[in-house]
């Protein structure tokens, strides 16, 4: 029996994508973003794939173009493509974030107990502790010399080694298991074990070293890298999940990885821009960083990146037009990522009013928490306007909340953008076990999302 015309009932992404054709060309981006995903567990390392494929496609450094690209201290990124019409008109933004949730080491990180090298570290972002424990870790980042130089630093990926976070053995855990979870699991416990074989004597007549495991690893990071102590004052290093991005379960359908909160919605932002075809708008892609921290900083949503790269823009292609003009008639994407509804935790929904998995990208109208404070709020008629450009082409997609009123809530950049007066709304594919080592996402839904993505660019 067809569908009351009367109800809404949102589609699945599977069966709107079910042609042999469909299932190939989401097969082939699944593919790709795995790849994206493993090559890609830092910020730095997301803004240099960004770089290196719009680069590839055309895009340049230079304003003279019609396709630009502007990369801000390694870890933010705006990708432009001039539409038919001025940018007094408006234009099309999608703005992601590409940091997540992990272990950076401290600037003194290196501490020797128990015949054991370990690595103090801070957490970045929103983690559950005890999930970091005990499962392989791999250590990405750089090291900058006093002379300048950067030393990239990759440790623990294709190496025949990882680095770990022990546990504590259930057999002495009786008072630990009794704690609370924000009791039992403490930030300064969370020390990566680098190494544990001792340096020998440099002659039998010499003293052994104070710290010999110490002294060690530090050969070892010399040898490979050049590097010594005092350069960890000057580095960037973030603990990581070790290994690769995969397909999760028996029929390949979900996509198992570390970082997509929210590096999803950068993959799916990139493809869509460099599928769309001839925009009538000038798009634009931004990725930025510390979004999971409140988007502080120079390279955060709340830096004046986007204000000074639209003056550029504005001054190369639409010379004599105001930039509060171009920021009033833009329209935006904050293309986050949102939670699906947990079989195991259903009591934490709104059933009516949640997103699934396997539906398409989910709108959420607004974000905040407990009587939207906090929240960037999308007027009527914006969620009016993406719906007919979604539905004229057939993409399935949802809209939700992020949980129970009571319960649920969370920040994004969409208030960022609102602040300028444009159309923006958060909208993302759903991922489960959102900011775990392990996130979970599924397949139809990244291909949904970038469909979307560029109907968007398009509109």
């Amino acid at each position: 029996m067809a569908d009351n015309p009367l109800f809404h009932t949102p589609k699945s992404a599977w069966e709107r994508y079910a042609s042999p054709e469909d299932r190939q060309a989401m097969e082939d981006m699944a593919l790709r973003y795995l790849a994206f995903l493993t090559a890609c567990k830092t910020e730095r390392e997301t803004v240099r794939y960004l770089v290196d494929r719009a680069a590839a496609a055309g895009y340049v450094e230079n304003l003279d173009s019609e396709t630009y690209l502007r990369p801000w201290r390694g870890k933010t990124v705006l990708l432009a493509r001039k539409g038919r019409r001025p940018l007094a008109e408006g234009f099309r933004l999608l703005g992601a974030h590409g940091d997540t949730p992990r272990l950076d080491l401290k600037q003194r990180p290196f501490t020797e107990d128990c015949d054991l090298l370990r690595a103090k570290t801070h957490y970045y972002g929103g983690i559950r502790k005890y999930q970091w424990l005990a499962i392989p870790l791999a250590l990405h980042g750089v090291v900058v010399l006093a002379d300048g130089r950067v030393v990239d630093i990759v440790l623990g990926e294709d190496d025949d080694f990882a680095f770990a976070i022990p546990d504590l053995l259930p057999h002495l855990a009786q008072k630990h298991n009794e704690q609370k979870i924000s009791d039992g699991f403490e930030a300064e416990k969370l020390n990566i074990i680098l190494g544990h074989e001792p340096a020998g004597k440099p002659s039998p007549e010499a003293e052994a070293p104070k710290d010999p495991v110490k002294t060690r690893i530090l050969a070892m990071l010399h040898e490979r890298y050049g590097i010594a102590e005092a350069d960890f004052l000057s580095a960037e290093l973030q603990a990581v999940p070790a290994g690769p991005a995969r397909f999760i379960g028996l029929d390949k359908a979900l996509i198992g990885s570390y970082g997509q909160d929210d590096r999803a919605c950068v993959f799916c932002a990139l493809e869509a821009l460099l599928q769309a075809q001839a925009p009538e708008y000038t798009t634009l892609v931004l990725i930025w960083d510390k979004e999971e921290i409140g988007s502080d900083g120079a390279t955060g949503a709340q830096s004046r990146f986007l204000e000074y790269c639209l003056e550029d823009l504005i001054a190369a292609w639409n010379p004599g037009t105001a930039l509060r003009t171009a920021m009033l008639a833009g329209k935006a994407l904050s293309a986050d990522v949102h939670a699906p509804v947990d079989p195991d935790f259903q009591e934490l929904h709104d059933a009516k009013n949640s997103a699934r998995l396997g539906y398409g990208p989910s709108f959420s109208k607004f974000t905040g928490h407990r009587g939207k404070y906090g929240a960037s709020e999308a007027d009527a008629e914006y969620v009016g306007w993406l719906r007919g450009v979604l539905d004229a082409r057939g993409i399935p997609w949802q809209m939700a909340e992020l949980g129970k009123v009571d319960l649920g809530g969370g920040g994004t950049v969409a208030k960022f953008l609102a602040q300028y007066g444009m159309d923006v709304i958060d909208v993302g594919p759903c991922v489960l076990s959102m900011h775990s080592p392990l996130e979970l996402s599924s397949k139809a839904d990244i291909f949904a999302t970038t469909e979307a993505f560029r109907a968007f660019l398009e509109s």
